[in-house]
């Protein structure tokens, strides 16, 4: 059985998770954040150092001081509901308390994002379940070999499952503490 495949579904949702606003000052706030640099688009983090000053502030500083304005613009483009301070060296974000609707609207955006976690475990399930009945029927495997490894794909699904949920709780939480 290919895990890898599994692996990618729950680092994606991870990396999902990471980016979702929950009060509190977080460098992976701005992993969406795309900034013309020299002629190319390139992630934030590969212009300039995110820092977090404060539970409430993100400080940026780049490493080309000519880049502010750019930084600045790819900051609004990314529509973070941030609003960039510049000071002509950094530019400092001051993250607003989150409203208790916000809240809930991040809890819900953190379900969807867990569903699609578990629709993508249930493809690959699928997919690795289709591959299994066809070794059995070119004669590769035996019944009870293919009993066997789909008992053991289900128990990876239902591991994988679990940690997805709890994922999601534990942002869930988070989202919900004051």
């Amino acid at each position: 059985m290919n895990k890898e495949q599994f692996d990618k579904v729950l680092e994606h949702f991870h990396h999902e998770l990471s980016s979702v606003r929950t009060g509190r000052a977080n460098p992976a706030l701005l992993s969406t954040v795309m900034v013309e640099s020299y002629g190319a688009k390139v992630p934030l983090q590969q212009v300039a150092s995110i820092t977090v000053s404060d539970a409430k502030t993100l400080t940026i500083s780049p490493w080309d001081k000519s880049q502010l304005q750019e930084i600045e613009k790819g900051i609004i483009a990314a529509n973070l509901g941030f609003t960039p301070g510049n000071d002509g060296n950094v530019i400092r974000i001051n993250l607003p308390p989150l409203t208790e609707d916000r809240r809930k609207e991040m809890v819900k955006l953190v379900g969807q994002m867990a569903e699609s976690a578990r629709i993508g475990i249930r493809q690959i399930r699928e997919d690795m379940v289709k591959e299994l009945k066809r070794s059995e029927a070119a004669g590769d495997i035996t019944k009870d070999d293919l009993a066997h490894e789909q008992k053991k794909l289900q128990d990876m699904v239902d591991d994988l499952n679990s940690q997805v949920k709890d994922g999601a709780d534990d942002k869930e939480q988070e989202l919900m503490t004051i």
